[in-house]
C-alpha cells in the first residue's frame, strides 16, 4: 500500500502521506481500519522512523487518522480534502459570538475544519478540553474569558499555533491575538454620552465577577469618580425594584429582558423613568422597546480578522475597537 519512490522530487513523508489518501479514496483503508505500524514502513522502505512519525503527524492534525495508545495509528475520517483542522475553544454560544463564529468561517479555505467547544467559565472543563486535544489540531484559538490560570493548560499547546481572543489576561500577552480593551471601551463610550447620562440620578452596573470582563469593572468606577457620579454595582436584578431617575448599564442579554420585564411591571418606560446601556448589540437592540443605547464591538470584523491572521501565519497583537451607537433608552 506504501512504496516510497527515490529521486522523484517528492518528500518521502509527503508520499507516505499521499500514499495514505489514495488508499482511502480508492477504498483499500476505511473508517477504523488499522494502518500499517511506523516500523513496518520504516523497515520496507528503509526510511528513517522521525520520516514515518512526521506523515502520520500531519495526517492526524487533520484529523485523518487517530493514535492508540497500546495498539496504532487507525483512520478516523475519509475525508481526506481536510488540510487543516482548527481548534476552537469559546467561554459560552451567545447571538454576537455566533456572528464572531460565522464570520470566521466565511473567511477560511473550504480545506479547513473548525471544531468549536464551549468552557462555560469552568477552570476544570477549560484544563480538561485543552489537555484532550493537544496535538490534535494545526492551530488552537482560545477565549480564556476570565478564568485564573490560563497558561498552564495552554502551555501544553505549541507557542506558534495558539491564538487568544477577546480577553487577554497578563500571563498570556505573548501570544498572538484579538482582542477587546475593556476598561478603555467602557470608559471612553461613557464619556461620550456624559450630557445623557448626567441627568441620571445615579448609575448601576449590573456586574458578574464570574464571567464578566475585570475591565469594564474598572473602567466603569473610574468614568464615575472623575465625574463625580453617584454608582453602584449590582451582581444581579433579580431582587431589587427598579428606582426612577437611575441609569443601568447591562452586560447580558438576559439582564436587559429581566430589566424591562420588571420596568413593565412597575409601569415605568425608557428615558422618562430609568435609562438603559446594554453591552454588545444585536438585532433585537436596534428593534425593542424603540432601540436600546449599546456599547459594542463588529464582532464580525473580529472573525474575519481572526481568518486572516491564522491563513497567513501571522503573529500580531489586534485591538478589535469598540463604539458607541447611541438610541432611544438614554
Amino acid at each position: 500500500m506504501i512504496e516510497i519512490k527515490k529521486k522523484i522530487g517528492i518528500p518521502k513523508y509527503k508520499q507516505i502521506i499521499s500514499a495514505i489518501e489514495n488508499a482511502i479514496e480508492n477504498g483499500l483503508l476505511k473508517k477504523g481500519d488499522q494502518l500499517p505500524s511506523i516500523n513496518t514502513i520504516k523497515n520496507n522502505n528503509k526510511l528513517s522512523r522521525d520520516t514515518v512519525l512526521m506523515a502520520f503527524n500531519e495526517l492526524k492534525n487533520r484529523g485523518i487518522i487517530e493514535s492508540i495508545v497500546g495498539k496504532g495509528y487507525y483512520v478516523l475520517s475519509e475525508d481526506i480534502n481536510v488540510h487543516q483542522k482548527i481548534f476552537l475553544l469559546f467561554d459560552e454560544l451567545n447571538s454576537f459570538k455566533e456572528d464572531l463564529y460565522n464570520s470566521f468561517l466565511e473567511n477560511l479555505e473550504d480545506t479547513i475544519q473548525v471544531d468549536i467547544f464551549f468552557h462555560h467559565f469552568n477552570e476544570s472543563i477549560f484544563q480538561k478540553l485543552i489537555k484532550d486535544n493537544a496535538g490534535s489540531y494545526n492551530y488552537y484559538v482560545i477565549m480564556p474569558a476570565n478564568l485564573e490560570n490560563t497558561n498552564k493548560s495552554i502551555q501544553l499547546l505549541p507557542n506558534d499555533k495558539v491564538y487568544i481572543l477577546d480577553q487577554v489576561p497578563e500571563d498570556l500577552i505573548e501570544y498572538p491575538s484579538i482582542y477587546q480593551n475593556f476598561e478603555k471601551a467602557i470608559y471612553e463610550n461613557l464619556h461620550k454620552a456624559l450630557p445623557l447620562i448626567s441627568k441620571y440620578n445615579k448609575i448601576n452596573l449590573i456586574f458578574s465577577e464570574q464571567k464578566q470582563p475585570k475591565g469594564i469593572l474598572k473602567g466603569f468606577i473610574q468614568f464615575c469618580e472623575k465625574n463625580f457620579i453617584s454608582f453602584e454595582v449590582l451582581s444581579t436584578v433579580k431582587e431589587e425594584p427598579l428606582i426612577k431617575g437611575e441609569l443601568y448599564i447591562l452586560l447580558d442579554d438576559i439582564s436587559l429582558l429581566r430589566i424591562i420585564k420588571k420596568m413593565k411591571s412597575q409601569n415605568m418606560t425608557l428615558v422618562n423613568d430609568i435609562g438603559v446601556i446594554s453591552y454588545n448589540d444585536t438585532l433585537l437592540k436596534e428593534i425593542v422597546e424603540g432601540g436600546i443605547t449599546t456599547i459594542t464591538t463588529d464582532f464580525n470584523e473580529m472573525g474575519k480578522r481572526l481568518a486572516k491572521m491564522i491563513l497567513n501565519k501571522e503573529q500580531d497583537k489586534i485591538e478589535n475597537l469598540n463604539k458607541l451607537i447611541i438610541r432611544n433608552s438614554i
